[in-house]
């Protein structure tokens, strides 16, 4: 095979491809660190603080008021009771925390009773980060509040401004303080979105079954857990309500967010602390909702009561098998003072707002004929 050799011109024609290529090369290699020198500053200083002025008014006014009111508001432990362990040791579960408000120089404190459910110990942290151990006075079920005595001394527990919740508006700034996921000292912003909202109380009473939370106060301001017994207060700093419920798809909050109202806080804490429970107003009566059924069926009547007084009439629920019989045979309230009763909830829910000892007129159905009675409202439990 014959080899050729490379002929001159070539030879010479890829050294100087070769020899451009190297330096361009170094070329990029020279503009890539200069690049990377050009970076650097050595002179480099901090950036001149640029004067923002004053705080607007209404800045002042949130950070006057959460600087009041924030020392009032404390931090819930509840430790509920646990089981027994294979070697007969007591556990104990943390249930979970919430928010509460001082009520006065007693050193109660008042919050949600779901708040306190089932608690074998109660702890409450003040706002100066000291933990007080803390006992429940009493507690309402059918509206979730509970009221503690806290074993601190007087200072560290300042009462909170009490407002008034009957003469509220929708589109009033309210502000929520409290201990969203456990941060303490939380303070949210909104507006009242809606008043006499209603919904159900998360625990049913024993005697009396699931009952509606009434007259509620909803907000924008942001709830989450932990809020829980915590306050709402108005632009005044007063307390206007007590942060209780969220609707939430996802358990956060979504900007739905419910308080009870201060008018009936006032009241039932009031209630408690005098009689160690709630005083409710009482028809006498056991009733029962059926569906196809308008008004609310009287099953029993308990003795010593106004219903008794009154005559109305119950009925053994058992001796009937179809709901036509049930019906002929005892009294069904479809109003009360004027105000058509579909069911219990509408009956209980007139109830709420009326006084033990005042009689209440009763529009009665008693076997397809109307009928009208005078009711004097006890509570039983006295």
């Amino acid at each position: 095979m014959d080899v050729q050799s490379v002929p001159d011109d070539d030879r010479r024609a890829t050294s100087w491809r070769a020899a451009v290529v190297v330096a361009l090369a170094g070329i990029a290699v020279w503009q890539w660190t200069r690049g990377e020198e050009s970076l650097l500053d050595p002179d480099a200083r901090p950036r001149a603080e640029t004067p923002r002025g004053d705080l607007l008014d209404g800045e002042h006014a949130t950070i006057a008021l959460f600087e009041r009111a924030s020392p009032t508001v404390v931090f819930i432990r509840n430790v509920a009771g646990g089981t027994l362990t294979r070697a007969l040791i007591p556990t104990e579960a943390r249930e979970g925390t919430g928010s509460g408000f001082v009520w006065d120089d007693a050193r109660h404190v008042v919050t949600n009773y779901h708040v306190i459910h089932a608690a074998h110990e109660i702890e409450v942290t003040t706002a100066d980060h000291r933990t007080w151990p803390a006992r429940v006075v009493g507690y309402e079920v059918e509206k979730d509040i509970a009221v503690l005595e806290v074993e601190a001394p007087q200072d560290a527990l300042p009462p909170l401004a009490v407002g008034r919740s009957a003469d509220l508006r929708v589109g009033q700034d309210v502000f929520a303080i409290g201990n969203p996921f456990g941060l303490d000292q939380t303070l949210t912003t909104g507006i009242i979105s809606g008043l006499g909202r209603e919904m159900p109380a998360k625990y049913a009473d024993f005697e009396r079954g699931q009952r509606l939370l009434t007259d509620l106060i909803q907000t924008q301001a942001p709830i989450n857990p932990g809020n829980s017994g915590g306050p709402l207060l108005d632009s005044a700093g007063r307390l206007i309500g007590m942060n209780t419920a969220i609707v939430s798809p996802s358990g956060a909050s979504a900007g739905i967010g419910f308080a009870i109202p201060v008018d009936t806080i006032n009241r039932i804490v009031t209630e408690i602390l005098r009689y160690g429970h709630a005083i409710r107003p009482s028809l006498g009566v056991r009733i029962l909702d059926a569906a196809g059924v308008r008004g609310a069926i009287v099953t029993d009547i308990i003795p010593g009561s106004g219903a008794e007084r009154a005559g109305l009439r119950g009925v053994d629920v058992n001796r009937f098998s179809r709901m036509v019989d049930l019906v002929a045979n005892c009294d069904v309230i479809v109003a009360i003072d004027d105000v058509p009763v579909r069911g219990s909830a509408d009956l209980f829910r007139a109830l709420s707002n009326v006084e033990v000892g005042t009689s209440v007129k009763l529009a009665v159905r008693r076997a397809g004929k109307p009928l009208e009675v005078a009711v004097e409202l006890k509570d039983l439990r006295q």
